[in-house]
Order: C-alpha cells, then sequence, then structure tokens
C-alpha cells in the first residue's frame, strides 16, 4: 500500500466525528483499505428525511461498488477523464484513479466526499477530485467524461430519469457509462430513460457477489452515445 501522505484537518476529523470501521476489499491484484462509519443506522437524521427523504447509504459498501470497481480496475486509464455519481466511500473512483484515470467523486453528501477523499490517500497516496452534486438540480458545468460510473444508486423510483441524465449528459462523444446494479426497482425504467436521451445500452456482464451469507447478482450495463 503506498504511504499515505499527512491527512488535511477536516479528514482527519472524521476520527472525531464518527466511529470508524475499517474494511478490506480485495480489487484486482491488490487489496484496498477503506475506512467508513460503523453503521449507517447511527448516522439516520429525521430533519433531513423530513425535509427530502434523506438517507445515509453512502455510508456502506455495498457489493455493486465492488464488482464495479474490480472491472473499472482492469481499464487503461491514462490521459483520460472520469466521473463517479453517488460515489460514498469512493470505491470504483479509486479503482479509476488507480488504472490512471483523472477522477472527479461527487455525492449528495459532503461526508460521503470527506471519506473518498481520506480512503484516497490511504490507498492511493494522493488526494482525488470531490463535488457535491445533487441530480434533481444537476449543474450545467458538469463536463464531458470517458468513464462514466455509478454503483447501486437506483433505490427509489424517482431517481430513474435523474440517473439516466447525469449519465447520458457526462458521456463524452466516445465515452461509456458503466451502471452496476443488483436489480433495483428504478434500474429499467432508468436503461429505458437512457435509450430516449439517444444513448445505446447493453448488458456488459454480470457476476456473482457473496459477503458471508449474503448473495447477489451484480449486473453491469454499459451506456454509449448514439
Amino acid at each position: 500500500m503506498t504511504a499515505a501522505p499527512p491527512l488535511a484537518p477536516e479528514l482527519a476529523a472524521l476520527e472525531d466525528r464518527f466511529v470508524l470501521q475499517e474494511r478490506e476489499v480485495a480489487v484486482g491484484d491488490r487489496e484496498w483499505r477503506l475506512d467508513r462509519p460503523r453503521s449507517a443506522e447511527e448516522l439516520i437524521n429525521e430533519a433531513e428525511f423530513e425535509h427530502d427523504e434523506r438517507l445515509p447509504y453512502w455510508a456502506d459498501l455495498w457489493p455493486s461498488a465492488i464488482v464495479l470497481a474490480r472491472v473499472v480496475a482492469a481499464l487503461d486509464g491514462t490521459g483520460r477523464r472520469a466521473i463517479e455519481f453517488g460515489a460514498g466511500l469512493g470505491l470504483p473512483a479509486l479503482a479509476a484513479a488507480g488504472a490512471g484515470f483523472d477522477v472527479t467523486a461527487t455525492d449528495y453528501y459532503a461526508d460521503a466526499l470527506l471519506f473518498a477523499r481520506r480512503n484516497a490517500l490511504f490507498n492511493l497516496g494522493r488526494d482525488i477530485r470531490t463535488r457535491l452534486l445533487d441530480w434533481r438540480t444537476p449543474p450545467d458545468d458538469v463536463g464531458r467524461f470517458d468513464l462514466v460510473l455509478a454503483a447501486d444508486v437506483l433505490y427509489e423510483r424517482p431517481y430513474a430519469p435523474l440517473v439516466a441524465r447525469a449519465v447520458v449528459h457526462a458521456l463524452a462523444p466516445d465515452g461509456v457509462g458503466l451502471i452496476a446494479d443488483p436489480g433495483r426497482v428504478a434500474l429499467n425504467a432508468c436503461l429505458d430513460e437512457c435509450r430516449v436521451l439517444g444513448a445505446t445500452v447493453r448488458e456488459r456482464c454480470a457476476e456473482r457477489h457473496e459477503d458471508g451469507a449474503a448473495k447477489h447478482t451484480i449486473t453491469i450495463y454499459e451506456v454509449r452515445l448514439g
């Protein structure tokens, strides 16, 4: 593992603000160490939920993120740009950075982006670019990317068109979007909306993932313009 430089104050402060739990996960030919809050349930804020039904899904390491990271780690990102939507702890974004991509990790939660940066420093020895982003009111200056990533972000029906627009609008002309999903409720509507927006969609691969007694089939869909 690359030696990490000293943490910025806001990243070191996560140790005081949260009870941290370390998780190791194999991606490609390396073992990644990820810090995360001990329990996502402990982070539920009733006021935030009342405001916009916000739940701290970002604080878990989801099987879709692990499977997507393994696919991304095998790519050559030299001279190419990548963005992850709903990055959470940041594993696919870190895998992209490790593969040579110039990465931007985005999430709705500021704390998620702090954890993504902290995990980047521990695993890559360098920080990564992050951006706070709300799919409902996306900024006009997100830009275009060679690789667009989203892992298990379709757990609510209203997210289908939002994720589709975010992914398609962020694609460079020759770019590819990779959406990893275990069969969430909004998946098919999202893929249909990608097609409505002029993209082509195909199933890239499906992988069985086991985590203790839990077993999941994660499918990765490839989205391209035209």
